[in-house]
């Protein structure tokens, strides 16, 4: 007879850990294999996980509401409900890497970092050596490489690189650019300092801006933790937004015929579905035909090799607004699926990722984002890139408006559609054709069958 241990396992290959939501079983209750034992929220989805053995659950070490990393032990299970739990409890913090035979206490000369974490690191330029980790047995996560960026000097990145030649050290260094930012400038200061006296001089720190007078408290309704989805969603959208060079297109499309054929294949394909084509199915079409034609924004930026990547594969992740916040599922091969199985595809996933029950994976791997905000009255807007993809198309709602048509002034359906992409991996020529394309496609849609 032995104790079982229950760990939260790795549901997806960018989890480092969830939010334990509920448990399906109390102590003392029997849990048979394969049975849903508990579910969890990860920076994706909430998901429930079966039992992986059978036992009787005696110790809940990990409460609902509780963050753990992943390959953390969670509880334990026995063979009966009375057998005497010898074995001392392994602590809650236990890493992956502890699990995985390494060494629980890294060595000085090595670290133990998550995907996310690295990865965010190599975009900042930030050495992981300075950056002290949070996580169990010291291993650095996101979260750690943001306060550290947080924290750090507002730098140039011309200062920057002057700053690591001449061996200057940033943290010494009075920036007197805009909010504090050291300049170029501010460095050369610094190493005529150096190359004169033979050592760093300590600069004077800038001046500080007064305190605001202080005000009377301001009464709120309600509070969000910054925590779950929110805080993925906040640290994503800031670093698209200090990662990337981006720049939106706006066009105005006539969607007559686009609209028109909306209808005509929602009263002919609805009962074969089960559901209506919607404005989106379409649009995943069209952005699948256009992203081949015009490769270039079918890519991904590998920093590590300094090379822009065309990918061979069209997955269009879909902008979903949810009860849990934004949540962006990936239909994949788009351009090898006929519009029948896209909007198979799509209605499987938009109702899965509503529900909670979309998994990890199919969260991940998209090279293009549609988001649409028609439904909600929004003409145009900027979307920002949803990263690794360097692209975004954003679209308003059909309006009537009169328009001139033929020559003519009438009452046609029109929508705007804005592409955001990052301008340092493609330049305005090319990804203006792309838009065009796009308009093209939405002004004649029999053009998509060609």
């Amino acid at each position: 007879m032995a104790v079982k241990d229950v760990i939260l396992p790795m549901l997806g290959e960018t989890m480092n850990d969830g939010v334990i939501v509920e448990w399906l079983k109390a102590v003392g209750d029997p849990v048979e294999r394969g049975e849903v034992l508990f579910s969890v929220e990860t920076d994706k989805a909430v998901l429930e996980v079966e039992a992986s053995a059978e036992g009787v659950l005696r110790e809940i070490l990990a409460p609902a509401g509780e963050r753990v990393p992943v390959l953390a032990v969670i509880a334990r299970l026995t063979d009966t409900p009375d057998e005497p739990l010898e074995l001392a409890n392994e602590r809650m913090g236990e890493s992956a890497n502890e699990r995985m035979g390494e060494s629980p206490s890294p060595s000085p000369s090595r670290l133990f970092v998550s995907p996310r974490a690295r990865k965010l690191a190599e975009a900042e330029g930030v050495g992981l050596a300075e950056i002290v980790g949070s996580g169990p047995n010291g291993r650095i996560v996101e979260k750690d490489v943001v306060a550290y960026l947080e924290a750090a000097p507002k730098v140039t990145p011309v200062a920057r690189r002057l700053a690591e030649s001449l061996g200057v050290d940033l943290r010494t260094v009075a920036g007197t650019g805009p909010g504090g930012c050291v300049t170029k400038a501010d460095v050369e200061k610094v190493s005529q300092v150096v190359s004169e006296s033979g050592s760093q001089a300590v600069m004077e720190p800038a001046p500080v801006a007064p305190k605001p007078p202080a005000t009377a408290p301001v009464k709120t309704l309600a509070e969000t933790p910054m925590s779950g989805v929110r805080a993925i969603i906040a640290q994503r959208m800031h670093a698209s937004h200090v990662t990337t060079a981006p720049t939106t297109l706006t066009v105005e499309a006539d969607a007559t015929a686009f609209a028109a054929l909306r209808e005509k294949l929602k009263t002919r394909l609805a009962k074969e579905l089960g559901f209506n084509i919607s404005y989106n199915d379409l649009l995943m079409l069209i952005a699948a035909k256009a992203l081949r034609k015009f490769p270039a924004v079918n890519a991904r930026l590998d920093e590590a090799a300094g090379v822009i990547r065309q990918l061979d594969e069209v997955n269009i992740s879909l902008a979903m607004d949810t009860g849990r916040g934004l949540i962006v599922p990936v239909v994949r091969d788009v351009d090898r699926k006929g519009l029948l199985d896209i909007a198979r595809a799509t209605n499987d996933l938009v109702q899965r990722t509503r529900a909670g029950k979309v998994q990890p994976d199919e969260l991940v791997g998209g090279t293009f984002t549609i988001t649409n905000l028609g439904m909600l009255d929004i003409d145009a807007f900027t979307p920002i890139i949803n990263l690794p993809e360097i692209a975004i198309l954003g679209v308003g709602r059909i309006q009537e408006k009169p328009a001139v048509y033929n020559g003519e002034i009438c009452v046609r359906k029109l929508m705007w559609l804005s592409l955001t992409f990052d301008h340092r991996l493609v330049d305005g020529g090319p990804a203006a054709r792309f838009l065009q394309y796009i308009k093209q496609l939405v002004e004649d849609p029999d053009l998509m069958w060609v």
